[in-house]
C-alpha cells in the first residue's frame, strides 16, 4: 500500500508542474505582466517596454537570469545587459567578453544592446567589494542614457554570495532610494533561495510559485536547453562543478523576484 501511495504522490507532483508550466507557457505570469503593465501615467504592452539585466560578470546572464531574459524576449521586451566587469580575474577578460556576446546571442539579446564596463576600481574579485557609489553612479549614467521601464539585478545574498554580486544589488538599491532613479522604473532583485531548493532544479517549481510575495518567470525544457546552451559559450568556466549546475539549479528553470523599495518621492507604488 504505501508503494502505491508514494506512486500516486509523484504522479500528482508531476501532474502539478505540468500545469504550472502549461499555464505559464505563454505569458510571463501575472505578477510579473502586472509589474510591466502597471507602469505610473501609461498604459503599456510588452513591445514598449525596456528591461536592463544588470551583473557583476560573464556568464552571470545565463547562470541566474536567463529563464526572465528568454520569457522577456518572448514577451517582445527589448531587453538590454550592463556587465560591471569583463570577468578579469583569470587575465581572461578578452575571451570573456565574446563569450558574454555569444551567450547573449542564444539568449535573445543582440549585441547592439549589451554594455560591458571595464573599470579598475571594479574588479572581478570574489573578496573585492565595489564602491557603492561608484557603482550606482555607472548604472545612473546607463539609465539616463536608455528610457528602462524595469532593471533587474541580483538580491543582498547574489545568489552564490559573491561580493561581486552583492555590491551591485546595493548599488542598484542605492539608485532607487534616490532622486536619481528614473520616475517611470521598476527595480526588482532576483531571490536567492536555500541549498535545497537551489540545487532541486524543476523540483522546485510549485514552491517559487506559490509563494506570494515572489514575481515569478518560468521556462519549460525547451527554455532550459536554450540557458544550457547560452552556459555552454562560456568555455573558460566550463569547469567540471559548473556542469553540475547547469543540470540541477533551479535557476536554469525559474526566477523569482521581488521588489526594491524606492524612493518615495517617485510616487511609485504597485
Amino acid at each position: 500500500m504505501s508503494g502505491w501511495l508514494i506512486l500516486a504522490a509523484i504522479v500528482a507532483y508531476v501532474v502539478c508542474l505540468k500545469c504550472i508550466y502549461y499555464r505559464y507557457r505563454r505569458s510571463l505570469g501575472k505578477p510579473f505582466e502586472y509589474v510591466l503593465n502597471a507602469l505610473p501615467s501609461r498604459q503599456t504592452n510588452g513591445g514598449e517596454v525596456k528591461a536592463l539585466i544588470v551583473t557583476a560578470h560573464p556568464d552571470d546572464e545565463c547562470m541566474f537570469f536567463g529563464p526572465t531574459i528568454i520569457r522577456l524576449v518572448e514577451f517582445k521586451v527589448s531587453v538590454h545587459l550592463l556587465c560591471l566587469s569583463e570577468g578579469d580575474y583569470y587575465h581572461q577578460g578578452a575571451q570573456r567578453k565574446q563569450e558574454l556576446f555569444d551567450s547573449c546571442a542564444k539568449l535573445g539579446i543582440p549585441s547592439s544592446r549589451i554594455s560591458i564596463i571595464n573599470h579598475r576600481k571594479l574588479p572581478d574579485d570574489p573578496k573585492a567589494e565595489w564602491s557603492i557609489s561608484l557603482a550606482a553612479s555607472v548604472i545612473a549614467k546607463h539609465l539616463e542614457a536608455h528610457s528602462f521601464n524595469v532593471v533587474l539585478t541580483f538580491d543582498g545574498s547574489g545568489v552564490s554570495g559573491h561580493a561581486n554580486h552583492i555590491s551591485v544589488y546595493k548599488a542598484v538599491r542605492h539608485l532607487a532610494a534616490t532622486d536619481q532613479a528614473p520616475t517611470d522604473c521598476r527595480f526588482l532583485s532576483l531571490v536567492t533561495v536555500g541549498l535545497l531548493r537551489k540545487y532541486a532544479s524543476f523540483l522546485e517549481l510549485p514552491l517559487s510559485w506559490l509563494l506570494p510575495s515572489s514575481l515569478c518567470c518560468i521556462v519549460g525544457s525547451e527554455g532550459y536547453s536554450q540557458c544550457k546552451a547560452a552556459m555552454l559559450c562560456h568555455r573558460t568556466q566550463l569547469v567540471w562543478f559548473r556542469y553540475l549546475y547547469v543540470a540541477f539549479s533551479r535557476y536554469m528553470y525559474v526566477n523569482t523576484f521581488q521588489v526594491i523599495p524606492q524612493a518615495p518621492t517617485a510616487h511609485k507604488s504597485f
